[in-house]
Order: structure tokens, then sequence, then C-alpha cells
């Protein structure tokens, strides 16, 4: 695929904009060194260098690993709550420690703990789903503190209601009203078994060269395997699916004006 355009062409598919020559070009490695010699060749004191995690990859391999979707013409946004709620009025503390040491210590167990969305775009499931999950443990004083499944949020808060691609990428605004209308099941990251559904890929090396045990292997070597909607727990299926539900009472943005 070094020559994607005459490729099209002998194809006999380039009479205008055409789907394959988009997919042929994807699928080329990015010149990311000629990218770090235009930075460059600005003036300013920072300079741009070609990372070996991204050398040689394609299009299509770098955007599998940034699934949330921020293009203005394609983002869904929640409704905007246009008050302020005393916030104006209020003083706002000189330091506050939002960790779980000092504001929130029985939910330490969740609010401490990073999950690993393995080589799957699914970083708008994880941190949609972490959040609520946040969220719940501290409205229940501590009394919630399973997991809640981000394979789950991933799977079943898809295209047709959230328009979301699970690893492929997704929105960060729908699943909040996903949960609100539908909820999120419990599951834990992968392996963890006692839930109703874990995440289906292992941790691994995303940043930094393989660490066992820590980490298994580079995440470019871990093969990708998507979550899947049922109405059943994938993980531990002695849990009722329906019954597992856990749900917000709202779902809601601020605008720029709070």
């Amino acid at each position: 695929y070094g020559q994607p355009e005459q490729t099209c062409i002998n194809m006999n598919m380039c009479e205008g904009p055409t789907a394959i020559e988009e997919l042929l070009m994807e699928e080329r490695p990015i010149d990311l060194a000629a990218i770090a010699e235009k930075v460059n060749s600005s003036p300013g004191s920072w300079k741009a260098r070609v990372p070996s995690k991204f050398e040689n990859m394609s299009r299509r391999d770098i955007k599998k690993m940034m699934g949330t979707v921020v293009d203005p013409d394609w983002v869904i946004r929640a409704p905007e709550v246009h008050t302020s709620h005393g916030m104006n009025q209020a003083t706002p503390p000189q330091n506050f420690d939002a960790s779980a040491k000092t504001q929130w210590a029985a939910c330490s167990s969740l609010i401490l703990f990073s999950r690993d969305q393995s080589d799957c775009g699914s970083c708008w499931a994880h941190g949609t789903t972490e959040a609520f999950n946040d969220r719940l443990c501290i409205a229940t004083n501590g009394t919630f503190t399973n997991y809640l499944s981000t394979a789950d949020t991933a799977a079943c808060c898809g295209s047709s209601n959230c328009l979301s691609f699970d690893c492929n990428g997704g929105q960060v605004a729908t699943p909040w009203r996903w949960f609100k209308n539908t909820g999120v099941v419990t599951g834990g990251p992968f392996g963890q078994g006692t839930l109703c559904y874990d995440y289906t890929m292992p941790m691994c090396a995303h940043h930094v060269p393989p660490q066992p045990p820590t980490t298994t292997e580079d995440c470019s070597l871990v093969p990708t395997v998507a979550p899947t909607c049922t109405n059943y727990c994938q993980t531990n299926s002695s849990i009722n699916y329906a019954n597992d539900k856990h749900k917000t009472s709202s779902n809601y943005g601020f605008g720029g004006d709070v």
C-alpha cells in the first residue's frame, strides 16, 4: 500500500472520491518525521520528535487509540443546565483534595483505580462509566463499591441509541442518557470474575516497554476482543442481568455561562 492512488487507478475505482482510495490511505504509514520537521521549522523552544510508540503506524492504527468523538460536526451534547445552583455565591476553598484519603475514603477502591482499555478505542465508555461509578459510590456514602461494566457500556450503548461503536470510538454525552434510560450492569477489569460482565481484554503496555507481571505485553500484540451486547451476564451467569442495571436520576451538561 505504498502507492494508494496508483492502486486505486489500477482497480478502476478512482472516478471521483472513492471509499477504496480512502481505505488504502488509512492503511498507509504516516510520515511522522515530516510532521515533526514541519513543527520544528517554526520559531519556538519546544521541539517535536517521533515517539517510538507511533513509528510506522498507519492512520487507522492511531485512530483506533483515539476513540472519543470530538469533531464539532459529530459531537452530541447533553441537555444544558443554565443555572449556577448557587456556585457564583460560593467561596471556593483554598485547597481541595478529591482523593479518597480525605473526602471519600469509603470509595477509595474506585476513585483511585484506573482501568485499562487495552487495544480498543473504548476510552469514551471507560471515561463515562468510571465517572458514573465514582459518583454512585459517593452518592450512596460508600455503600456501593462494586465496579460498573465498561464492557456493557461499550457494547450496548451502541450505534442506534448512542451513536457509538464500541472499540471504534464513541460519544461522551450519549452514554449519560443511556445510564438514565437503560442503566449499566456491574463488571470489573479483565478476569475479575465475580460481577456481571467484565472487560474483554487484559491490560497492556501502552507507552512503555512491557514490564511483567504488572503488564502482559505490548498493546499491538493483544488481540482486539470487542465487547458484545446481550441480555444476560456473560461473566457471572448467576447474576440477573436486568436486575443488575444501575441508573442515573438525570443527565445534563453545563453551558459556557455557568
